[in-house]
């Protein structure tokens, strides 16, 4: 709930800030507000973001493997 919240201000923030600039319509949350709020979310935990080894990006991206 807490991170709904805060996607919901900052969003609010960002279309206040941007509203000339921006085509009248629905529009998403920016992807750095997602991202900035999940980092601030994980770091409260102790946690971080990771990245992928190169085996598990190659994984990801080949269409040989998976379902």
């Amino acid at each position: 709930m807490d991170m709904s919240f805060s996607d919901q201000a900052l969003t609010a923030e960002y279309l206040v800030k941007e509203a000339k600039n921006l085509p009248a319509g629905v529009h998403e949350v920016p992807t750095y507000i997602d991202k900035e709020v999940a980092s601030l979310k994980l770091k409260s935990m102790g946690g971080h973001i990771d990245t992928l080894t190169p085996a598990q990006d190659m994984y990801l991206n080949s269409w040989e493997h998976g379902s």
